[in-house]
């Protein structure tokens, strides 16, 4: 953690505390979730080398849940990550919520990467 404990915030703090019990490999990179108001976004990232393996948001070109709900846009999301993951010949990985409570829009993009057919 960088900083003090006391200049963070709770999301900050939360981070912190999920982030250092979880550590993607080669095996099993972190599937690594983040959101805002209007987007979702997620990643496979592989921290022995650093390197982000797959990605896909709904600001990606060609997503086709632009229109839809923020609750089935991040379902999809969970789908695409899932799909572009397998691809590339990853079918686990280790879920980094980032944070953020496993409710909502989190959940349903975990469900998504897991109907997608990623295990976790």
């Amino acid at each position: 953690m960088s900083g003090r404990i006391e200049n963070q915030s709770g999301f900050e703090r939360r981070k912190a505390r999920v982030r250092k019990k979880i550590k993607g490999t080669d095996e099993r990179p972190r599937l690594n979730v983040r959101r805002s108001n209007k987007h979702i976004y997620a990643q496979v990232i592989d921290d022995a080398a650093g390197k982000t393996v797959v990605a896909a948001s709904t600001k990606m070109k060609g997503f086709d849940g632009t229109d839809a709900k923020k609750l089935d846009a991040a379902r999809k999301v969970g789908q695409a990550i899932a799909r572009l993951a397998l691809e590339k010949g990853i079918e686990k990985v280790v879920f980094d919520r980032s944070g953020y409570i496993y409710h909502g829009r989190i959940k349903a993009l975990a469900e998504g990467a897991r109907e997608g057919g990623l295990k976790f």
